[in-house]
């Protein structure tokens, strides 16, 4: 694996398990029975701890790219061997 192709292949990794991270202790002012007026969303969170999100994320990240290296490393997964260049 390259490391552009690693690099790939962790921001990806990164982005899905930040979707999966975000709802986890989420509570809305609708779930906290606060009343925001006229304009407030009640399904907004009361406070999304990004954050510690962002930290979470990276570091399952962290561990999911490493199993994935070592599929690919120990060719359990092989990847194909695209061209290099136009």
């Amino acid at each position: 694996m390259t490391p552009i192709t690693g690099v790939a292949i962790f921001i990806t990794v990164w982005w899905t398990v930040l979707f999966a991270v975000l709802p986890w202790g989420v509570q809305s002012h609708h779930e906290a029975g606060l009343n925001l007026g006229d304009g407030g969303d009640p399904a907004a969170p009361v406070n999304p701890n990004m954050k510690r999100k962002f930290f979470t994320t990276t570091w399952i990240s962290v561990l999911v790219f490493l199993a994935i290296w070592a599929l690919i490393h120990f060719k359990v997964i092989p990847l194909p061997n695209l061209p290099s260049g136009y």
